[in-house]
């Protein structure tokens, strides 16, 4: 039986790799980015201009890469999205009383800002196929979903977070703060996206002929979860040092948005083009950059 089924896969395996199957995965991956789309927007996951983007990235996820690099992404949207609605009333009043920059449905810059970087190494690796391409784009995922999870579970924790840069305690909500439970549930993330990434190399062209040894499969999940680590630290870090927030001068309050109580807000630390989005940006790229360097090493 499970000769059989290597077989069926090894005769499909043009739709996961390859020049061959290109058109047949960007009529696959429009049709699954459209449906995902609709979706998202009906249960108010993404704006309108969020499902555009979501779309023409999972298109291109498909169509240059294949099943790893479009499930991938996948596996971050849907287990983000769950998260999110987890709890929802709980978090909808935390993320008020913390002053998040954006909140709610995640809009075109979000969605660009957690898989722009993966869809540049996706073209690149079409381009000039090479593993060092999907190393790095496992540690950019890992690393999205990790920041993702983190914020999502670790807002709900009753401990009081600490400051990365300073190790002092900090309001719940703070840029750069990090709990225990946040930061548990980072590594679980980064995991989720390195066991997906190793199940989905044991796939005939996924990945390659080397991807299907249990050496390069340890590599890739050991990848993933350190890489994802060190970019949802590098996350924490960038938004204590460099990332801007403002004071209301309303009330007094630090948050990360231009207005608030009716009113313009005040830059009181970080610079003012380092944005949410920019630090998601930055290090999903240096955890790229990590996991790269991780599969060198351990290699």
């Amino acid at each position: 039986m499970w000769s059989e089924w290597y077989e069926g896969l090894q005769s499909t395996a043009w739709l996961f790799g390859g020049a061959e199957g290109l058109w047949a995965r960007a009529a696959i991956g429009s049709a699954g980015g459209v449906t995902v789309a609709i979706l998202a927007v009906r249960s108010r996951s993404l704006t309108r201009w969020g499902a555009v983007s979501a779309a023409v990235m999972g298109t291109g996820y498909t169509a240059l890469g294949g099943l790893l690099w479009f499930g991938a992404l996948l596996v971050f949207f849907s287990t983000s999205t769950m998260l999110s609605r987890w709890k929802r009333k709980h978090k909808r009043k935390a993320e008020a009383e913390l002053l998040y920059e954006k909140t709610g449905a995640r809009d075109a810059g979000q969605v660009w800002a957690n898989g722009g970087a993966g869809l540049a190494l996706c073209a690149a690796h079409a381009i000039w196929p090479h593993s060092g391409w999907l190393y790095a784009f496992i540690g950019v995922m890992a690393a999205v979903n990790a920041d993702t999870w983190a914020t999502e579970l670790g807002s709900l924790s009753r401990v009081q977070p600490v400051s990365i840069r300073t190790g002092r305690r900090v309001p719940a909500g703070t840029s750069g703060g990090i709990t225990v439970a946040g930061s548990a549930a980072a590594a679980a993330g980064a995991l989720t996206i390195g066991v997906f990434a190793a199940c989905a190399a044991l796939v005939p062209g996924a990945w390659s002929e080397e991807g299907q040894t249990g050496a390069v499969l340890g590599t890739i999940v050991l990848t993933a979860l350190l890489g994802g680590i060190a970019g949802a630290f590098a996350d924490s870090y960038l938004g204590a040092t460099m990332q801007a927030m403002y004071r209301c001068e309303g009330c007094g309050k630090e948050t990360e948005r231009l207005i608030h109580c009716g009113r313009p807000t005040s830059v009181v630390r970080g610079f003012q083009w380092m944005s949410n989005d920019a630090v998601n940006i930055l290090s999903s790229i240096a955890a790229g950059a990590a996991a790269l360097g991780i599969s060198r090493l351990i290699g």
